[in-house]
């Protein structure tokens, strides 16, 4: 006992002598000294620090009363990258300025190629470059002056690479060899020829998010994506049968590795958008089942043997298949081009998502079922469960003649919808306006009228927002304070400001290190410049993925009637669910932004809607070609209900797995999943009330029909 209490007090002793010496030696306690066994280190490099100490080692070097101690002409930078991937440890590098206004000894503008290449005896990456004479001359000069010491390459502040010079350069042609793997060789090769361009590089936006938030996202995530896909394979198998569900589980499976092997080709990052994007893609993957199962049960009908049903089952549903994704793949490519960040996130999962899942759908169930048939199994499938034997089979809904009361309710919505955009307006994300925002995550629960009203004193020049995100003790702060300015110092006032007005609301004693590192979770900076462009470039992509949309359905149908009853419908689905973020922003307890993750959603909604609308003007075309004589209003009533139980079964998946979303998927793409719902539902009515019928009757105009034939055949 008495052995361990002496350990016990012996490392006591030793915890409080560090602690000593951490207040004695501040810096040194964060950044480690480049040692050897004789002393300090040779070569350039002063020691290295972990990526968050970075800032305030930077504090120390740069205080006036430090600056004094050391020579003129040193300068202090970091390396770009860390020592190594699995310890975050940058290297501090000590830097000679021979120029009397800071500048290089030379300039990037005189490198005219740099390329990366493999060393023939060690196997490890190397650079060559190439300078022009002028460049050539003076690199000839500083190489010679230097033998034996390093020389860096150095931009935008940082360090990319200092390799030692072994002997004199003429000719302007050189190398850089070091313990470089073909990707670190890689972006030298690229940085030196970024060289050659002399716009400076400057913190447009920034995004920063606590490991705590982080990995909440990644906890949603996966749940939101598990309890979909549970929730999918038992749909199928309850409206299907055990069978044909198992088999469309199977290529949902399949469909589920094949996009996790693109992306991880891709070496893609995988975010909170771009899971949401293949939990949908999940959602809408059904629907080339559920277009196949249901021609498979009409044909099945129609007195046709199993093998010939599934045939044809497959034949005649491959045209709605293709046109319906062709629309969606093309909204996925207009996001992609026009968003950034995360939003292409969500556009990538999402384009690899359709094209896998129509191959998974049309020829992987095939594949299945035809190696079943070869051997003269499952010929007695009947593609039905008991519940879903009967449901919506033989429908006549008179949607055409039922339409006017389609256009007055939505008259009304809309117009309410205007109004509240001419009194309210919209609550436009920091993406849009440009400022900071800040993530706080306080331990008690909180009011956001007192916060809003204590942050107004502290932010007197700048506007002041705040807003609940999830549970009470939980709030978004957005200010526009100083962002016009860059640079460390306004971000520190920035923080230093909300400290101050928030220290009410923390616990007695707690720093201002412990507030940054502790409460707030998640921050994010977009200057005014980027914030008009993702506007503009929003704006564009809604119109452009209209047009797009609207030239293909041209190109498809032959007929401007369908075009125009598309682009109504599509107009009519951005603009409700645009009424909808200006009526319930502020009312409901969650954020409804317009931001880029909103713009994603439009998109989305656009590519989903169209895609259910293209469906019913498949079937359309299908039956005119079938009975070319029989009147306009009843063709247009039997395809939207012969198609009305895929409308269904699609609409009921994609909103089971938004719903998941919108549950299980975390506070920061709730807004999203919101838009999605609501854009789902509102896209099934614009199909059966407004797609359609505008279509009707921009066709009625062009046949000059004056009897509509009321009664439903």
């Amino acid at each position: 006992m008495l052995a361990k209490l002496e350990q016990q007090t012996d490392t006591t002793a030793d915890a409080q002598s560090l602690e000593e010496w951490k207040r004695e030696y501040p810096l040194f306690a964060i950044l480690q000294v480049n040692q050897s066994e004789r002393g300090i280190g040779a070569g350039p490099m002063v020691g290295y620090a972990l990526g968050r100490d970075t800032v305030e080692v930077n504090a120390y070097l740069n205080n006036p009363k430090v600056k004094e101690l050391l020579p003129r002409d040193l300068k202090f930078v970091w390396s770009v990258n860390p020592i190594d991937k699995k310890t975050p440890l940058y290297e501090l590098i000590a830097i000679k300025v021979s120029n009397r206004d800071g500048r290089a000894a030379l300039g990037g503008e005189v490198i005219t190629d740099a390329y990366d290449d493999f060393q023939q005896t060690t196997g490890f990456g190397k650079v060559d470059m190439t300078m022009n004479s002028e460049g050539a001359k003076v690199w000839a000069r500083l190489t010679k002056a230097n033998i034996g010491k390093c020389i860096a390459v150095v931009l935008d502040g940082y360090v990319y690479s200092y390799p030692r010079v072994s002997s004199e350069i003429t000719g302007g042609s050189s190398e850089i060899t070091g313990n470089f793997t073909a990707a670190e060789a890689k972006d030298l090769a690229n940085v030196l020829k970024s060289g050659k361009m002399p716009a400076p590089a400057h913190i447009v936006q920034e995004d920063v998010v606590g490991p705590s938030l982080g990995k909440e996202a990644i906890t949603a995530g996966f749940i939101s994506f598990l309890a979909a896909f549970i929730l999918i394979l038992l749909y199928m198998q309850v409206n299907y049968g055990l069978i044909p569900g198992l088999i469309v589980d199977a290529s949902l499976l399949i469909n589920v590795f094949f996009m996790m092997g693109i992306l991880a080709s891709f070496q893609a990052v995988l975010t909170l958008p771009g899971i949401a994007g293949i939990v949908l893609t999940l959602g809408m993957a059904v629907d080339a089942n559920v277009l196949i199962y249901e021609r498979i049960k009409e044909e099945l009908r129609a007195g046709k043997g199993m093998k010939k049903a599934l045939a044809d089952g497959y034949k005649n549903a491959l045209s709605a298949i293709m046109d319906g994704n062709i629309t969606t793949l093309l909204t996925g490519v207009v996001l992609y081009v026009f968003g950034t960040g995360p939003v292409r996130g969500f556009a990538t999962t999402l384009i690899i998502g359709i094209i896998t899942s129509v191959f998974c759908g049309v020829f992987v169930t095939r594949l299945i079922f035809e190696a079943f048939h070869a051997k003269d199994k499952l010929l007695n499938l009947t593609f039905h469960t008991k519940l879903t034997k009967n449901l919506l089979v033989n429908s006549k809904v008179d949607f055409i003649g039922k339409r006017k009361v389609g256009y007055i309710l939505s008259a009304v919505v809309l117009t309410l919808g205007i109004v509240s955009l001419a009194v309210r307006g919209l609550s436009e994300g920091v993406d849009f306006s440009g400022g900071r925002n800040y993530v706080v995550r306080f331990e008690q629960p909180v009011r956001t009228d007192v916060i809003n009203e204590t942050l107004q004193n502290f932010f007197e020049e700048a506007s002041v927002s705040v807003i609940t995100i999830g549970s009470e003790n939980q709030v978004r702060i957005n200010t526009n304070y100083r962002i016009d300015e860059t640079g460390q110092e306004v971000d520190d006032e920035v923080q230093q400001r909300l400290y101050e007005g928030l220290t009410s609301f923390l616990p007695e004693g707690t720093t201002k290190e412990a507030f940054v590192n502790d409460f707030i979770v998640n921050s994010q900076k977009v200057g005014p410049t980027v914030a008009d462009d993702v506007k503009k470039a929003a704006m564009w992509a809604v119109f452009f993925s209209l047009i797009i949309i609207g030239l293909y359905i041209l190109l498809r149908f032959k007929n401007i009637a369908f075009s125009a009853g598309t682009i109504a419908a599509l107009v009519h689905d951005v603009l409700f669910i645009i009424s909808c973020y200006s009526i319930f922003y502020g009312i409901l307890p969650f954020s409804l932004e317009i931001d880029q993750t909103f713009i994603a959603a439009i998109l989305t909604i656009i590519g989903y809607s169209v895609n259910d609308t293209v469906v019913v003007f498949d079937r359309i075309r299908e039956n005119v070609g079938y009975y070319p004589k029989r009147n306009k209003k009843r063709l247009m009533n039997e395809a939207l209900n012969q198609t009305l139980v895929r409308t269904f079964s699609t609409s009921l998946t994609v909103f089971i797995t938004l719903l998941t979303i919108f549950l299980f998927g975390g506070e920061t793409i709730r807004g999203f999943a919101f838009a999605m719902l609501v854009g789902t539902i509102v896209g099934v009515y614009s199909t059966l009330y407004i797609a359609a019928p505008v279509a009707y009757d921009v066709q009625k105009r062009q046949l000059k029909i004056k009897d509509e034939n009321l009664e439903l055949e």
